[in-house]
């Protein structure tokens, strides 16, 4: 396989505005904006629940979960809730506590749970050796039951998809959803492609509702390949590495390299 210029993007911003081009990947998308005080609470007003995260980040980190209540405001950020009985204040306290830069507010998710905890999908879409974009394997994540965010990084569960969904849905239907999941994650990293034409590996992060409704939450332009590893399905795995070493994102050599020997699975330039 030949190499191309451009193979991460870090911009959420960026990406977002890239995949809202496609009419089949825009219903997809929940509802995005740059962030400040008026933005933050417009979205408030609207949906009650707002995540807001750094334009550009990895791991999860500086992730916070945004809460209008009746007559009170709190966000949430690792494991610490505030509450706040005024958005002012509680908008003063965010930028205080978050890093200094550019973050974005997008719609808040209520995800599915698994055991109580919030789960959501990775979808991994890769080139392959004719260039043309293909799922080669999908896995949930399951959010350390503490913490708002889904990163293994972060204290995530790496869990096999159907253990996920079977609460939810069976039989066909299972199939159904699978197949859905699939679709999305190709359909926005084939939307992502077309601004960013040398991109070659695309984690799509897809959220279900209570409704089983797939929402993409984010887009990875440098996914963790190593992270299937923890399915029972080697083969997945095997596959996965396989593209990404002919992609040339990690080591041609087999074994699991010495730098992702501990418990992060991946080196530093490898994101969520």
């Amino acid at each position: 396989m030949k190499t191309y210029a451009r193979k991460n993007v870090l911009s959420k911003w960026l990406k977002t505005k890239a995949i809202l081009k496609d009419p089949k990947v825009r219903m997809l998308v929940p509802e995005t904006r740059r962030m400040n005080e008026k933005s933050l609470g417009k979205m408030l007003r609207r949906y009650s629940m707002v995540y807001i995260k750094p334009e550009a980040g990895t791991y999860g980190n500086g992730v916070m979960r945004v809460e209008q209540g009746n007559d009170s405001y709190s966000y949430q950020e690792k494991e610490k809730k505030r509450v706040f009985d005024s958005f002012p204040s509680m908008y003063q306290s965010i930028v205080r506590n978050k890093p200094k830069r550019p973050y974005l507010v997008q719609k808040g998710i209520h995800l599915l749970k698994y055991k109580g905890r919030r789960f959501d999908i990775r979808v991994m879409v890769q080139r392959n050796r004719k260039r043309a974009w293909e799922m080669t394997g999908m896995i949930g994540r399951v959010a350390h039951p503490r913490k708002i965010v889904t990163n293994y990084h972060c204290g995530g569960k790496p869990t096999e998809v159907r253990t996920l969904l079977k609460p939810f849905v069976s039989g066909e239907n299972l199939s159904k959803i699978e197949k859905t999941l699939s679709k999305a994650g190709y359909d926005a990293a084939k939307a992502l492609s077309r601004t960013y034409p040398g991109l070659n590996m695309v984690g799509a992060d897809i959220g279900l509702d209570n409704r089983l409704r797939p929402w993409i939450i984010e887009l990875n332009t440098n996914p963790d390949p190593y992270i299937f590893r923890h399915l029972a399905d080697k083969s997945i795995a095997r596959k996965v590495l396989s593209y990404a070493r002919a992609l040339k994102r990690i080591p041609k050599s087999k074994s699991k390299p010495k730098r992702y020997s501990n418990r992060s699975l991946s080196n530093k330039p490898l994101q969520r």
